[in-house]
């Protein structure tokens, strides 16, 4: 991604080195609350089940502590974050790049709003380390990135691109820009009333019913991230490779395929995010149509 040497957003708050948790709460901002499918009895197939789960909602920003009640991307191709550090200002690189990708965000999302003759509120995005407090709770080390809808705020931890490369086979600044870019996604769904709609739908479901619809809302912002790409690439950002970087990343973090890793088999009933196929399907076809009517996951199958 051709992203140096552009503009950057003055909606960052870099946090880095502060590490001052908060109090507990729903990691979704009341967007919605996972209830882990852990049995009372402990066993040991409910403890593996538990572990696949808080990989699944760990690499996706879910704080699995806050759930529980304890507390609330490379240049062109190489990772910033063999060089990250938690000290403010250490890795400056990092953070431009956050911040152009914000900015490139920001410029596609104003022009969309724009067109439809809606005005686009331009969230912030907090860099931090170790552990730092949010509308939605404690964010942590363990949290990943996530949006927070009653502040607004998308919150990523500066160490987590290391881990999404190491740990998912992720690799590359543009999968960095795509989970950048798909948090944007859930801030957008909130402005619509996606979020708002199913938090208040989500009191009335069972579990299951619940992790279905949370599989359309994360397809939906998905494909709004495959808007994002589709702009940038308009702009002339995009380099050879970039968007098998962003479908490869939402391969690897198809519930799908981060069950089958951890314990050899799938649960359907407990995906909340979709399967590696529809997560690619979906940023795919943001990317090829660039419209906001070609996500709607809520209609017939995804």
């Amino acid at each position: 991604m051709e992203w140096k040497g552009r503009r950057q957003s003055d909606n960052i708050e870099d946090h880095r080195g502060q590490n001052s948790g908060g109090p507990g709460g729903d990691p979704f901002g009341g967007r919605r609350g996972i209830n882990l499918p852990i049995g009372r009895g402990g066993s040991i197939g409910s403890v593996v089940f538990f572990v696949i789960v808080i990989v699944i909602l760990h690499f996706m920003g879910v704080d699995v502590g806050q759930l529980l009640g304890g507390g609330s991307s490379q240049t062109s191709s190489s990772s910033y974050s063999d060089s990250q550090s938690a000290q403010p200002g250490a890795n400056d690189e990092m953070k431009a790049f956050v911040g152009t990708v914000l900015a490139e965000t920001e410029d596609a999302w104003n022009g969309i709003f724009a067109a439809a003759g809606r005005q686009y509120t331009e969230p912030r995005l907090v860099l931090y380390s170790g552990s730092f407090p949010s509308a939605c709770g404690a964010a942590s080390s363990a949290t990943g990135p996530f949006y927070c809808p009653p502040d607004q705020k998308v919150y990523l931890d500066t160490d987590f691109f290391r881990e999404m490369s190491d740990r998912f086979g992720a690799s590359g600044d543009f999968a960095q820009a795509y989970v950048i870019a798909h948090e944007v996604g859930h801030h957008v769904q909130n402005l619509i009333g996606v979020l708002p709609k199913f938090n208040r739908a989500r009191q009335s479901m069972s579990e299951t019913e619940a992790n279905a619809m949370s599989v359309r809302v994360e397809l939906q912002a998905d494909c709004f991230a495959g808007i994002w790409a589709r702009f940038t690439d308009q702009r002339g950002l995009l380099e050879a490779g970039d968007i098998d970087e962003a479908l490869n990343a939402a391969h690897q973090i198809g519930d799908d395929a981060l069950q089958r890793q951890a314990q050899g088999y799938v649960v359907p009933d407990s995906f909340t995010h979709g399967t590696s196929a529809q997560r690619a399907k979906w940023f795919r076809r943001g990317f090829d149509s660039g419209k906001m009517s070609a996500c709607d996951t809520f209609s017939g199958g995804v």
